[in-house]
Protein backbone atom coordinates (compact mmCIF):
# COMPACT_ATOMS: atom_id res chain seq x y z
CA UNK A 1 0.00 0.00 0.00
CA UNK A 2 1.22 3.57 -0.94
CA UNK A 3 2.25 5.91 1.78
CA UNK A 4 2.39 9.46 2.10
CA UNK A 5 5.66 11.05 4.18
CA UNK A 6 4.99 14.92 4.90
CA UNK A 7 7.92 16.88 6.82
CA UNK A 8 5.09 19.20 8.18
CA UNK A 9 7.52 21.66 10.45
CA UNK A 10 9.17 23.04 6.87
CA UNK A 11 5.95 23.78 5.26
CA UNK A 12 5.57 27.20 3.77
CA UNK A 13 1.80 26.92 3.00
CA UNK A 14 1.84 27.76 -0.90
CA UNK A 15 -1.05 25.41 -0.89
CA UNK A 16 -0.22 23.31 -3.69
CA UNK A 17 -0.88 20.10 -2.08
CA UNK A 18 -3.95 20.94 -1.79
CA UNK A 19 -4.46 22.19 -5.24
CA UNK A 20 -3.12 18.91 -6.41
CA UNK A 21 -4.92 16.51 -3.78
CA UNK A 22 -7.89 18.12 -2.27
CA UNK A 23 -9.08 14.88 -0.65
CA UNK A 24 -6.11 14.26 1.57
CA UNK A 25 -4.81 17.98 2.12
CA UNK A 26 -5.68 20.97 3.50
CA UNK A 27 -4.16 24.29 5.26
CA UNK A 28 -4.22 24.81 8.67
CA UNK A 29 -6.64 28.04 10.19
CA UNK A 30 -4.11 27.90 12.98
CA UNK A 31 -0.66 28.50 11.48
CA UNK A 32 -1.28 28.51 7.63
CA UNK A 33 0.92 24.89 7.07
CA UNK A 34 -0.45 22.49 5.12
CA UNK A 35 -2.08 19.29 7.07
CA UNK A 36 -2.03 15.65 5.83
CA UNK A 37 -6.11 14.45 6.56
CA UNK A 38 -5.89 11.58 8.57
CA UNK A 39 -1.82 11.43 8.99
CA UNK A 40 -0.57 9.98 11.92
CA UNK A 41 2.30 11.95 13.70
CA UNK A 42 5.22 10.21 14.32
CA UNK A 43 8.32 12.03 15.68
CA UNK A 44 6.98 15.25 14.00
CA UNK A 45 6.29 13.23 10.58
CA UNK A 46 3.48 12.70 9.41
CA UNK A 47 2.23 9.61 7.83
CA UNK A 48 -0.71 8.05 5.43
CA UNK A 49 -1.30 4.94 3.64
CA UNK A 50 -3.57 5.71 0.91
CA UNK A 51 -4.99 3.36 -1.83
CA UNK A 52 -3.10 2.52 -5.63
CA UNK A 53 -5.70 4.52 -6.82
CA UNK A 54 -4.83 7.98 -4.90
CA UNK A 55 -1.14 7.90 -5.69
CA UNK A 56 -1.42 9.71 -9.07
CA UNK A 57 -2.95 13.10 -7.06
CA UNK A 58 -0.28 13.17 -4.29
CA UNK A 59 2.62 12.61 -6.39
CA UNK A 60 2.13 15.77 -7.96
CA UNK A 61 1.69 17.27 -4.83
CA UNK A 62 4.59 16.10 -3.92
CA UNK A 63 6.11 17.46 -7.30
CA UNK A 64 4.71 20.35 -7.11
CA UNK A 65 6.01 21.27 -3.12
CA UNK A 66 8.62 24.19 -3.56
CA UNK A 67 9.88 22.82 -0.34
CA UNK A 68 10.01 19.15 -1.05
CA UNK A 69 8.33 17.92 2.39
CA UNK A 70 5.91 15.19 0.59
CA UNK A 71 7.48 11.50 -0.18
CA UNK A 72 5.58 9.20 -1.88
CA UNK A 73 6.32 5.72 -1.54
CA UNK A 74 4.66 2.82 -2.96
Amino acid sequence: MPTIVHFRKNCIGCNSCVEQATEHWKISDSDGKSVLLGGEEKNGVFVKKIHLAETEANERAARDCPTRIIKVFK
